[in-house]
């Protein structure tokens, strides 16, 4: 009887994907006219600038840390893209660059000082904000008209917010997941000392991953002044949780180096569709962050118990 039944391992892999599924299931019952290309475009368009913020935050927690910034930085991101990148494109690329290098440094002085990325990226995200008020004091920019043209791409058979997710995740997983330095950079979280021993870097780990987390920060802060043709200063503050609970939700853990570039895109799907799926419950949005978190409370319990039948086993 036991033969037949899937092994924990293979169940907990499955979650991401099952708690998407079944997210799409109540959503069709409750309204089933969104289940459409059109209805899917509507309540998938958001997410594809809390995909890249997820795998930002992905990026960090693979190292053993936390990013309290990502929410403030994608905020300075859309900013910088509603004013200087529409206004004097070189000066806006050169800015989003430096804030890029700004991220590496700060990922050089957590290894280097030893620092806890908590309070470090907590008093980075004061220094994010500090700086898109002092660029855009009240809502308003205009995203350059590019990024709107393409953010407004229609594909056919499916919408492009779902291809491009399929495809970040497609990457992320390729380099992370299935070459030798992403094995590297897992094994910086998962066992740093073996790492040092055998001769790698992890200061230049730890400097590539946060790097790589300012870089996907950046995509998310672009894609989202090109949906929403304008920016805010608190724009994206919700996006550090949302980021932290897109990569819990799709498998990820916060020690060990143990991620799933498709699992945290999944569950950043999986949050977009949570608050769509309460809009049509006609619940307050006041609740709605409390429901959603509800629902990532119910899947970590449900992994929790299928990694206790794994130790049984």
């Amino acid at each position: 009887m036991n033969a037949l039944m899937p092994s924990p391992r293979l169940v907990r892999a499955a979650l991401p994907a099952l708690s998407f599924a079944a997210l799409l299931v109540a959503i069709w019952f409750v309204q089933p006219r969104a289940i459409s290309y059109f209805g899917f475009n509507l309540m998938l368009n958001l997410a594809m600038p809390i995909a890249f913020a997820t795998i930002a935050q992905l990026c960090v927690i693979t190292v053993n840390d936390l990013d309290l910034s990502i929410g403030a930085f994608v905020s300075f991101v859309a900013c910088v893209g509603a004013t200087w990148l529409n206004a004097t494109p070189l000066l806006g690329v050169a800015v989003l660059l430096g804030a890029v290098v700004v991220y590496a440094l700060v990922g050089a002085l957590i290894h280097l000082r030893n620092l806890p990325s908590i309070v470090v990226t907590l008093g980075m995200s004061f220094f994010w904000l500090g700086c898109s008020v002092l660029l855009l004091p009240s809502p308003g920019g205009s995203a350059p008209a590019w990024l709107a043209a393409l953010m407004k791409v229609r594909t056919p058979l499916v919408p492009f917010a779902i291809l491009v997710s399929a495809a970040l995740a497609l990457v992320v997983h390729v380099g992370l997941m299935r070459s030798a330095w992403g094995a590297i950079l897992r094994g910086a979280g998962g066992n740093p000392v073996a790492v040092a021993r055998a001769g790698w870097s992890l200061l230049r780990t730890k400097v590539t991953m946060f790097a790589l987390a300012g870089f996907f920060g950046v995509l998310s802060g672009l894609s989202l002044v090109g949906l929403t043709t304008s920016a805010d200063a608190n724009i994206a503050i919700r996006y550090t949780l949302l980021s932290i609970a897109g990569v819990i939700l799709g498998g990820g853990e916060f020690v060990g180096g143990r991620i799933s570039p498709v699992g945290a895109v999944l569950g950043a799907m999986t949050l977009t569709l949570a608050g769509s799926l309460l809009s049509f419950l006609r619940i307050s949005p006041d609740w709605q962050i409390g429901a959603q978190g509800a629902i990532l409370i119910v899947v970590l319990a449900l992994r929790t118990l299928v990694n206790r039948l794994e130790r049984r086993r």
